[in-house]
């Protein structure tokens, strides 16, 4: 496992990297995804995109065999859209079997999964199925490296979806939103690097409140839409409310806030930081 303290040596990382390594991203047709597989092709790898339209089902396995042959590593960012602990388990313990199985017989030499920070402090049932999935790599025998993010900036729109039309249900959370590029980028310095275990923390730059992140969003893209903050139940409310969500220790922090991703989102609409 590699110190925080060391994290910042991007230096001798890059003098470990394997250039020319075809690496497969599995859930690379997503939003992290996407970034991952540019990143991959701007620093001379040969990403492999395991997805349905790939002609890869990563729950049912097929196609996956013929899809790893001959990769050398692997990065997890499937996802899965359910507020349900028992279907995200569900899904998490299929596809990380099916990925690692399947991997572990190409002979995959690392397997790096992007998971959540502070899923271990916040009880929500999407986030007991990530922390499945991670139980599952970690048993494993493919060496792996394991980054908890923080969430990312389109989360406030995400948020606002859940719920459409003019009421907008939003829960009162603090946290420290990451672009989902920077994310990328730091998944692909880990896949080229040896396995670490649990690599330290990535988050962004600010902390914010999502109530007041989804306020900016709609005035900035002129949405006439009431909000409504809420504050969870329970122990869950109140690490939502408190640092839960926020990383534990010093580590790697992403430099595009909140703002700067909105102003490049909404090119036509001046909008008032928060």
């Amino acid at each position: 496992m590699t110190r925080n303290g060391d994290d910042g040596d991007t230096g001798s990382m890059s003098a470990k990297e394997e250039p020319g390594m075809r690496v497969a991203v599995a859930g690379g047709t997503g939003l992290v995804g996407r970034h991952v597989v540019e990143e991959l092709k701007a620093a001379g790898h040969h990403p492999v995109v395991l997805a349905r339209s790939t002609g890869v089902d990563l729950v049912t396995g097929t196609g996956l065999d013929g899809a790893l042959a001959g990769v050398d590593a692997v990065v997890d960012v499937t996802n899965v859209t359910t507020t349900s602990g028992k279907k995200a388990v569900a899904f998490f313990d299929r596809v990380a079997h099916t990925l690692h199985d399947a991997g572990e017989q190409a002979g995959v030499r690392h397997h790096v999964l992007l998971s959540i920070v502070g899923i271990d402090r916040v009880g929500l049932g999407y986030y007991q199925g990530k922390l499945h999935q991670e139980s599952v790599l970690k048993s494993g025998r493919t060496p792996w490296t394991v980054l908890r993010a923080t969430q990312f900036h389109e989360f406030a729109q995400q948020t606002l979806d859940r719920v459409p039309g003019p009421l907008a249900v939003v829960p009162r959370m603090r946290t420290q939103p990451v672009a989902a590029r920077e994310v990328a980028q730091r998944l692909v310095r880990l896949v080229s690097a040896p396995a670490q275990g649990m690599a330290p923390e990535l988050a962004g730059p600010r902390v914010e409140q999502l109530v007041d992140m989804t306020g900016r969003l709609l005035r900035a893209r002129h949405q006439r839409r009431l909000l409504l903050p809420v504050k969870m139940p329970g122990a869950t409310g109140t690490a939502m409310t408190g640092d839960g969500l926020l990383p534990a220790g010093p580590g790697p922090r992403g430099s595009q806030t909140f703002d700067e991703w909105l102003t490049l989102h909404t090119p036509h609409h001046a909008h008032q930081g928060g």
